[in-house]
């Protein structure tokens, strides 16, 4: 296709997961971070969410790659349309495990004994489910029993879901909230902004071995953003089919025109319109999490205002006999002083005074 045309050495805008071409933005490190965080601290639960093509799946490939060391045992789950009978056995599969025809219960007993016995060897244990929107909400239930495996000082087992925001939605459940309590954090992967979607095309095109820095003109940014929101995915979409138009129509340099050709072809509307979302919006569970941390923290100084409002029973009587103490201090000082102004009196003074009194 357009490889020789444009000389590049690969693809640069490939819709598959590839962590060579992964762009760490702000918010990409930072979720990473956390994920890191999870593993090497043996902090337990981590819950990652962004939209569709937001690039979770290759944060989640990235740490994997980074796990490739005898001394971690992962447990991967992408396939997550499953019971909970059906999320246990792919836990055990993935381990290294044969789990059929066993009951639920043995199935239990099983994972619960190879994690025991795995942690004795040191093993860092890891579970990663991608997708886990899909999840029931009894197989969440079961990877919170899991996730109940500790010593006195660790998790045996870290657990990293990952999703669509949906999944706040489901762990807000009552019936989860043990699960929720045993989350350590949780963060939201945006789109990208306007200037980390340029960055984002720079660079893709670098590693792809791009050696011109103008194979599309800066006026074409504020189109691709205007159609893809800053979403990874619908970029590599658009900017892939744009390339292959000018391609096709034997042009050097995306313009704006081929990117008009290219939005044809798709057929796409402005992303704002189809999608009733704007770009580097948090979404719809976003900004209920932020709203339950407000709640919170007026529920804790609420709290903190109820324990002052305790005290000023106990603070009024303390200003009372500061007040008795403050008068009686003021009564010594005049004593003193007048005691003073008889000593400093010539003794003449003193004898005619006696004298009158």
């Amino acid at each position: 296709m357009y490889l020789d045309f444009f000389k590049l050495k690969e693809f640069p805008f490939r819709l598959t997961p590839d962590t060579e071409f992964l762009y760490m933005s702000s918010v990409h490190a930072r979720a990473k971070a956390y994920m890191d965080y999870s593993v090497w601290n043996r902090e337990g639960f981590v819950v990652i969410t962004g939209e569709i093509g937001c690039g979770k799946t290759i944060l989640v490939k990235k740490l994997l790659s980074e796990l490739e060391d005898e001394n971690f045992l992962v447990a991967k789950v992408f396939q997550t349309q499953l019971d909970e009978v059906e999320f246990l056995q792919a836990v055990l599969v993935e381990f290294g495990l044969n789990p059929f025809n066993a009951k639920k219960v043995e199935l239990i007993d099983m994972l619960n004994t190879f994690l025991v016995n795995a942690f004795h060897e040191k093993k860092q244990l890891v579970l990663i489910v991608d997708d886990a929107h899909n999840l029931s909400l009894k197989a969440l239930e079961e990877i919170r029993m899991l996730s109940g495996l500790e010593t006195q000082k660790e998790k045996v087992l870290h657990v990293i879901l990952v999703g669509q925001p949906q999944l706040n939605s489901m762990l807000d459940a009552p019936e989860l909230e043990q699960l929720v309590q045993r989350v350590r954090l949780r963060f939201h992967v945006r789109p990208l902004a306007p200037d980390e979607m340029v960055e984002y095309i720079a660079h893709r095109l670098k590693v792809a071995g791009a050696t011109r820095t103008d194979l599309f003109t800066p006026e074409t940014m504020a189109v691709i953003y205007k159609y893809t929101g800053g979403v990874p995915r619908l970029i590599n979409t658009l900017c892939d089919t744009a390339l292959t138009s000018a391609y096709a129509d034997d042009l050097p340099t995306v313009t704006i025109n081929v990117i008009k050709e290219a939005l044809d072809e798709l057929q796409w509307l402005p992303f704002e319109r189809r999608t009733g979302r704007q770009g580097k919006q948090p979404a719809k569970s976003e900004r209920a999490v932020a709203v339950r941390e407000h709640d919170k923290a007026i529920a804790n100084i609420s709290n903190r205002l109820n324990q002052v409002d305790s005290l000023i029973p106990s603070l009024s009587m303390i200003y009372d006999r500061l007040g008795s103490i403050e008068a009686l201090l003021a009564n010594i000082v005049t004593h003193l002083k007048q005691s003073r102004s008889e000593r400093e009196l010539p003794p003449s003074s003193r004898q005619a005074g006696g004298k009158d009194h």
